[in-house]
């Protein structure tokens, strides 16, 4: 790991270990003054990947993803198949927008020492902001992005994106009483992109686990086939 310039030197690094949890899953620890970087990374077990997936949790941390471990599941999947390395990304300090923004351009920054080369970055509530921003600063790197139940605050820097034709996906259950309508709405006429409302599905998006994993298991693998 070369911590020098990049994210990796912005946000402190003091050391770093990590260990294999299964085949394709290693848990990595990056130690910082202002607290642990967690980071769960997903992998097939044989060769580096160009593709990576990075998920970012909401103003609480969290590393599982809504709609019952969304992010594990879809890491599990893109490894078994190959289609990307999925990184899963716990923050050193949850709810600090720009630090959690650098924690997730720090994972990617790793990844790209591992042959990654192009990036979907995925946010739920909170972690929509971040994604937006990550996405931004990703740049032409940034294959897509995915907001799940998203917030409106922070992702003002989204209007960039249809400028660099990025593919933005936004998720929002119907029955979100934490993030209602006008917080999707805004988000949407920032950033352009599809649209989807989830029929029943609160905050948490429980009540449209399935359709999560069903559309983002075929957006996020094409979306990266067509940056490629």
């Amino acid at each position: 790991m070369d911590p020098t310039g990049g994210p990796l030197e912005h946000i402190g690094l003091i050391g770093h270990q990590d260990v294999a949890v299964t085949e394709r899953l290693d848990h990595y620890e990056l130690f910082s003054w202002d607290g642990l970087l967690s980071l769960l990374w997903h992998h097939d077990g044989n060769r580096p990947n160009a593709n990576a997936v990075l998920c970012c949790g909401g103003a609480l941390g969290g590393v599982l993803g809504p709609a019952g471990g969304l992010y594990h599941d879809l890491g599990t999947r893109f490894a078994l198949d190959g289609t990307a390395i999925t990184i899963r990304v716990g923050y050193r300090v949850p709810n600090d927008l720009e630090r959690c923004v650098f924690d997730v351009l720090a994972a990617a920054q790793l990844a790209a020492q591992h042959g990654a080369e192009r990036f979907v970055v995925v946010g739920h509530s909170f972690g929509g902001a971040v994604a937006i921003q990550a996405a931004v600063a990703l740049a032409e790197r940034c294959a897509g992005v995915v907001t799940l139940a998203t917030q409106s605050a922070g992702c003002e820097v989204g209007e960039q994106l249809p400028e660099a034709g990025t593919p933005v996906l936004l998720l929002h259950g119907d029955r979100d009483t934490i993030l209602p309508y006008h917080a999707r709405q805004l988000v949407h006429m920032l950033t352009g992109g599809e649209l989807h409302i989830l029929p029943g599905a609160d905050h948490r998006l429980d009540a449209a686990a399935d359709e999560l994993r069903t559309r983002l298991g075929a957006w996020i693998p094409r979306q990266l086939a067509r940056h490629g």
